[in-house]
């Protein structure tokens, strides 16, 4: 994510009519936009990957799963995100048309450039979204996931899941082998473990 060059403040209203129209998105953090770089051929595959697994689970359930294009709203912060992958069970998000603020699930694939604001600042802004019940980081460069789940005392939990283990998002009721989230990755050599 870098600052964009033209960087006067942005109002969110002139930031969600500009973003309807741009070819590349951005993100929005208190006045500020920042455009978003593209995704790994690993980064791509493991979120196709997990959409698959997700979408046919949760088909039928009131859920709805996002891709990529859609938005989280932090309210209380001021910003807009875009997760890799945002699951909604809540149905006050059906009256927004180009961003979600009820998520239950976000799932971020990590890539060089973003880890550190994913583990850091990015997941501390999410944990003001109160319907949030779990925050996923998946490494692209190992079988590797990171599930922080919020218990019933508001605290975030972390749950890791390596190679030969069962992934659980218990926000939607979901397990898997890891090895579904990772098929067809290749690995950087001696890094797959």
């Amino acid at each position: 994510m870098t600052l964009s060059q033209f960087q006067p403040y942005i109002s969110i209203e002139e930031y969600l009519q500009a973003e309807k129209s741009s070819p590349i998105k951005h993100e929005y953090i208190q006045g500020q936009i920042y455009a978003m770089a593209g995704a790994s051929d690993a980064h791509v595959t493991i979120t196709a990957n997990l959409v698959a697994l997700l979408r046919n689970h949760i088909r039928g359930t009131g859920c709805r799963l996002y891709v990529a294009d859609m938005k989280a709203r932090i309210e209380s912060l001021d910003i807009f995100y875009y997760p890799d992958i945002m699951v909604t069970c809540d149905s006050r998000d059906t009256q927004f048309e180009y961003f979600k603020r009820y998520p239950s699930l976000i799932i971020e694939v990590l890539s060089p450039s973003t880890e550190a604001l994913d583990r850091g600042d990015k997941f501390s802004d999410y944990q003001e979204l109160d319907t949030l019940q779990e925050y996923v980081l998946v490494s692209q460069n190992r079988q590797r996931i990171d599930c922080f789940r919020r218990n019933s005392e508001e605290r975030w939990v972390l749950y890791s899941y390596r190679v030969n283990q069962q992934l659980e998002l218990t926000s939607v009721n979901f397990s898997c082998p890891l090895a579904d989230v990772y098929e067809d990755v290749a690995f950087p050599p001696n890094l797959s473990k």
